[in-house]
Formats: structure tokens, C-alpha cells, sequence
């Protein structure tokens, strides 16, 4: 099985490069991080035309994440994080796709630091952790998705794709 990700920075401005991607790389599953568009604009019908189901949790202009799935439709589990109702940042949507609990990240940038935006970071990266907690919790036949680790030394965060 192949699962790929691509930001694909603009879903609809770069809709022909992203089905050109699709054909030379023949994801199972892909994962697209700021598609910069609402759920409502998302070309999920184009993809389906190209043999991709989809699901889309979107935002306006910003962020924004999406999976695909070769021959069928990704079933929603989680859209967005837990644990703080006020965020709308359109960062993260979770579904099950032939057999894995896969999920679609985009990572805040938390520049400059110190600040509100590193601290936003901060907190969205506990609440990814307690998502991924709850993950080895439910320990499913199969899982895909991000985790995070964490460089005390330079304050960066680097994310890891791993699948099981």
C-alpha cells in the first residue's frame, strides 16, 4: 500500500498539477495539507472523476487538510483536535481508509518566538499528542498518521509519518 502526502499549497489554483501527482504517483492514499479553500469549493467531485474519494475539513484562504483513498471514500472519525472549541484553524482531520485510522496534519509554524503564535503551537502540539495517545489507545489493525517530536535544545518541532 502507498500513502503519500503533498502540500499542496492551494487545491484549486493547482487542481491539474494535483491530478498530474496523482497519476504519477498512484497514492492509495494521500493526505494534502493546505488546500486553502472551503469544504464547499473542494473538487471532490473531479477526484472522484480521477477515481479518489475524499474528505475535506477546509478553511477559507488559510491551512486546510484533505484525504484521499484510490477507489472509495475515507469515513470521517475526527475533524480537528480536541480540547480547545475556540480554534478554527482548519489543521487536522482524521478517517478510516482500507483498514487504518489515518490522518491528514497541518503543522502551525509558531513564528515569531516568544509570542501568541508560538504559544498557540505550543498547545496544538499537546492536543496532537493526546489525539495520538487516544490512537494507541484504540489500537486499531492498522493506523497512519503524524507524530510529533519535539527539539528542547531549538524549540522546533518535526513531524514523522509513520504507518503500521
Amino acid at each position: 500500500m502507498k500513502v503519500a502526502t503533498y502540500n499542496v499549497n492551494g487545491v484549486n489554483g493547482r487542481l491539474p498539477r494535483l491530478l498530474e501527482w496523482l497519476d504519477e504517483t498512484k497514492p492509495d492514499i494521500a493526505c494534502l495539507q493546505e488546500i486553502k479553500t472551503t469544504d464547499e469549493k473542494c473538487p471532490a467531485r473531479v477526484l472522484a472523476d480521477a477515481g479518489y474519494g475524499s474528505i475535506w475539513h477546509g478553511q477559507r484562504s488559510h491551512h486546510g487538510v484533505a484525504i484521499l483513498a484510490k477507489g472509495e471514500r475515507p469515513v470521517e472519525i475526527r475533524r480537528g483536535l480536541p480540547g480547545d472549541d475556540t480554534d478554527l484553524q482548519a489543521r487536522y482531520v482524521e478517517a478510516r481508509v482500507k483498514g487504518l485510522v489515518v490522518a491528514s496534519v497541518y503543522l502551525p509554524n509558531g513564528n515569531p518566538q516568544p509570542g501568541p503564535k508560538f504559544d498557540y503551537k505550543l498547545a496544538w502540539f499537546e492536543r496532537l499528542d493526546f489525539a495520538r495517545e487516544d490512537l494507541d489507545r484504540q489500537r486499531k489493525a492498522g493506523r497512519s498518521g503524524g507524530r510529533s517530536e519535539r527539539r528542547a535544545d531549538e524549540g522546533r518541532h518535526l513531524q514523522r509519518v509513520a504507518v503500521a
